[in-house]
């Protein structure tokens, strides 16, 4: 089976349950103007998210890497009024356009944008004693992966979700000892996951326009 028919048909899927938008749109077209990098989740993957938020009735969801905020539009879209996502952005200039991006969603009253490196600005939620969150997405540096689990298990409720974008690495997690930082991430990411006694969890791969990769699903017991 080709690429080209992988992504055809998420193009296929997308068309039928998560057609472009203006707002959507516009957030892409933002981010190129500001030539950062176009690793944004697809469409379809959004839809997906959204749907897992609402599924478990979501009021609190915590993001780990923000970009242009494509991903953070998806899941705000999926609260309830008085709902909040917490997004953590590393580059000061990535968070700035996703700002503009909620802006113009008409989301900034549901979203906190929080600027640092996730390794540093997560034990500050602790400190603050904010309240538990109800899903937490991970999609920010591989090479963090191990760590960002640890540190976001403690905040997230029971049954609630812990989800991590890119973990199969079109493969790559297959290679023993790589010397790549971010497939040993993932792959070391995913041996903790599925060690750890206080989630239940599994990795969804994935194939289409995003290319070859996986999502892991992780609920907290």
């Amino acid at each position: 089976m080709s690429n080209d028919l992988f992504e055809r048909v998420d193009a296929y899927i997308d068309g039928l349950f998560a057609p472009s938008d203006a707002m959507l749109d516009g957030a892409v077209a933002r981010s190129r103007a500001a030539e950062m990098p176009e690793i944004q989740i697809s469409a379809g993957q959004g839809k997906l998210l959204y749907l897992l938020a609402k599924l478990i009735g979501a009021r609190r969801i915590l993001e780990l890497g923000t970009l242009a905020g494509y991903s953070t539009i998806w899941l705000a879209r999926a609260l309830p009024p008085g709902g909040r996502v917490v997004t953590m952005e590393f580059s000061a200039a990535h968070a700035e356009v996703a700002r503009q991006n909620f802006a113009a969603a008409g989301l900034v009253d549901r979203i906190e944008v929080i600027v640092g490196a996730a390794l540093e600005s997560l034990p500050g939620l602790v400190a603050r004693r904010e309240p538990l969150f109800d899903m937490v997405f991970i999609d920010a540096d591989k090479n963090n992966y191990p760590a960002y689990l640890d540190l976001v298990v403690p905040l997230t409720r029971p049954g609630g979700l812990i989800l991590a974008d890119n973990v199969i690495r079109g493969g790559k997690v297959l290679v023993a000892g790589s010397m790549d930082a971010q497939v040993a991430g993932a792959a070391a990411f995913n041996s903790k996951l599925a060690a750890d006694a206080r989630l239940e969890a599994i990795v969804l791969q994935q194939v289409g326009v995003k290319g070859h990769d996986g999502l892991a699903v992780g609920r907290v017991r």
